[in-house]
């Protein structure tokens, strides 16, 4: 709280707002310089807007906002679109973006990360470079040149030095780096290998040329630095709050590998995959990234109209068990108490049948299922009784 006097204070906490927009009240009269009478009328003021944005009791949320983000769904487009100008990777956007956020999806069409650096990397390209060698999944093909001996049935490594220099700055012996890179073959391939300078050879322990381009195979695949999920990092200047710096962008995400690498901001990094967010940073954070790439695909497709509170509430729900629930029959729609409810979703004769199985009773709490046998629904005027009563006269 900032530094107020006891007597704004009182006048302020006597209201009937959430501490945060009491913090925010206090921080809004320390700026202005204001007198008691003027603070009570500034915290009156906030009070009463905040009162009427409040739902009213029995008000059909579920379905207004059902109704709220599914009404601009209709306009979105089936396209992919580049990522924030970013031209070389491609990101779901639209309506698949949108059905990928609802249905819970593990994996993303095309995840991605938006990595922020530290002060002392994101201001120096070299430096930032440092951070994308890290995190870009270097394999072979990168380093240099393969070929075959088949006479000698030996594979062949000619690494190319300025390339090494490259991806491992902090390094200045390429011999050193050829070595380190010819233990990871010999422990990913069980081979013996021969080095000299910047040159590796090796073969399968019998002669066989199947072995041997089996070898080869298998060396594409080795990654021998980096993050094997991330195959491309691309880096941009951009202008951020904390002034114009260095930010990377990837195709392809290890959220919780990423966090621990040197260099990174792990505050303001953030990923597309909400399962990798919900296992790294737990649920409220998961919570947070629903709503807010929701809010971003909506956006994109000029369709910001829809208020925040609805996406906010579908994620509630999809949140509240602690874990992450898709909206369908395997995941909230399919779990309800209500046989009418599941069965009107989809696949509805396995779910009456399987009801009639178990001798399920339906006790018509919800909407759904009070529209399905005509009855009012239990909202609104709909869940209040009128009774008249004798006279006391």
């Amino acid at each position: 709280m900032t530094n107020v006097t006891e007597d704004i204070e009182a006048v302020v906490e006597d209201t009937q707002l959430p501490r945060r927009l009491k913090d925010e009240v206090y921080s809004s009269i320390e700026a202005r310089d204001v007198t008691v009478a003027e603070a009570d009328e500034i915290a009156q003021a906030v009070e009463t807007r905040y009162m009427n944005t409040r739902v009213d009791p029995l008000d059909p949320v579920g379905t207004v906002s059902a109704q709220s983000i599914g009404e601009p769904g209709t306009q979105m487009t089936m396209n992919t679109f580049h990522y924030a100008g970013v031209a070389e990777i491609d990101v779901t956007q639209g309506l698949p973006r949108l059905i990928e956020l609802v249905d819970a999806r593990k994996t993303p069409d095309t995840p991605m990360m938006t990595v922020h650096l530290d002060e002392e990397h994101a201001e120096d390209r070299e430096r930032a470079h440092e951070v994308v060698w890290k995190i870009e999944a270097t394999r072979i093909l990168a380093l240099g040149d393969i070929s075959t001996n088949v006479a000698d049935m030996l594979v062949q490594i000619d690494l190319n030095e300025d390339t090494l220099l490259e991806r491992w700055p902090t390094m200045n012996d390429t011999e050193a780096i050829a070595e380190e890179i010819a233990d990871i073959i010999e422990s990913n391939l069980g081979v013996q290998t021969q080095q000299a300078g910047t040159v590796i050879e090796f073969g399968p322990e019998e002669p066989s040329y199947r072995d041997l381009l089996q070898l080869v195979e298998e060396l594409r695949d080795i990654v021998f630095k980096g993050i094997e999920e991330i195959s491309r990092v691309v880096i941009r200047k951009e202008e951020t709050d904390n002034g114009e710096e260095f930010v990377l962008y990837t195709e392809g995400s290890d959220f919780g590998e990423v966090l621990g690498i040197e260099g990174v901001d792990a505050s303001r990094t953030t990923c597309n995959n909400i399962h990798e967010i919900y296992r790294s940073l737990g649920v409220e954070a998961a919570r947070e990234t629903l709503i807010n790439e929701t809010m971003n695909t909506l956006e994109e497709q000029g369709l910001d109209d829809v208020n925040v509170r609805h996406l906010m509430l579908v994620a509630d729900i999809m949140t509240n068990e602690g874990t992450i629930e898709s909206i369908g029959r395997h995941g909230i729609s399919g779990s309800k108490d209500s046989v009418l409810a599941r069965a009107a979703f989809e696949v509805t004769v396995n779910h009456l049948l399987d009801a009639a199985i178990h001798g399920e009773v339906d006790e018509l709490d919800g909407v759904t299922e009070n529209v399905i046998v005509g009855k009012p629904i239990k909202l609104g005027t709909g869940d209040v009784d009128l009774r008249m009563g004798a006279s006391q006269d």
